[in-house]
């Protein structure tokens, strides 16, 4: 009876949405790439708009707002949780995790360091948020693999704003990311980190800006694939086919409604929902 109870159990949990967070349409991208390669899992999707963008706010803020969100989501219930963030990743994972030992929780950091190709010479350039690059989280966890390895990296803060007001794919987004782009400190690099969730949204622009002389690492899509490994791994892949996603912000945004119909079609639904 306590097997049968148990099974039933996990039955249900595998069929429990996932939870992705980020301050805003960012982890959008996270979360596309995520339904394409687990495309029967349903997701509960939550853009904390009242706080964006986590990239200029203080360290111990970011962290106060990861604890209120993923506590949102693991009640919700989700049976497991994405920080599709780069500037929560790397200030907030580990106390997030802590505070919900029994909950898969990832970060958007990992999968891009164990995508690093460690080859000789190899020169890496990582552009993010102000908080994201001031933690040095990548510099730290690749050195920490290949002690030699050069990191050059840079805050590039107009992206995200540019991203979030919709500015991306034309001249203005063109202009600021080539005065970034060609800042003498990413000038040797082979391997660019887009280290902010937002930035796969203009890749193709930097893809075009370095030809193919630099690999470009897509945050997105190499997290989605790491998360589906570690799904199936657990055993909590979902085999359903009603799905639900669910996209939820702490405060309306005209742009995150417009991103979200972009990544998903017409029949998303928003809801405002302030759990501050």
């Amino acid at each position: 009876m306590i097997y049968g109870g148990l099974l039933y159990f996990s039955q249900v949990k595998k069929q429990l949405p996932i939870g992705i967070f980020d301050s805003g349409i960012g982890g959008l991208t996270v979360a596309s790439a995520l339904r394409k390669e687990l495309p029967n899992e349903s997701i509960i999707y939550y853009g904390d708009t009242v706080h964006l963008p986590y990239g200029e706010k203080p360290s111990k803020s970011v962290r106060e707002y990861a604890l209120g969100i993923s506590k949102f989501l693991v009640d919700y219930p989700c049976k497991a949780i994405v920080i599709a963030c780069n500037t929560a990743s790397a200030v907030a994972f580990d106390f997030v995790r802590e505070t919900h030992p029994d909950v898969p929780i990832f970060n958007v950091i990992d999968p891009v360091v164990n995508a690093i190709n460690p080859a000789e010479k190899a020169v890496i350039g990582v552009i993010g948020t102000r908080t994201t690059i001031r933690s040095a989280v990548y510099e730290k966890k690749l050195r920490a693999r290949y002690p030699e390895m050069e990191v050059h990296s840079m805050a590039t803060p107009l992206l995200a704003h540019m991203i979030e007001e919709g500015f991306f794919q034309n001249k203005i987004s063109e202009t600021v990311l080539h005065k970034y782009l060609a800042d003498p400190l990413l000038n040797k690099v082979d391997q660019l980190i887009l280290g902010c969730t937002h930035y796969p949204l203009i890749e193709g622009e930097i893809r075009a800006f370095y030809g193919d002389r630099v690999r470009v690492l897509n945050s997105a899509e190499l997290v989605a694939k790491s998360v589906k490994t570690s799904v199936v791994d657990l055993g909590l892949a979902s085999d359903q086919h009603d799905l639900l996603d669910h996209f939820l912000v702490s405060e309306y945004t005209k742009s995150f409604e417009q991103s979200a119909r972009f990544f998903f079609g017409e029949a998303i639904h928003l809801e405002s929902r302030n759990i501050w």
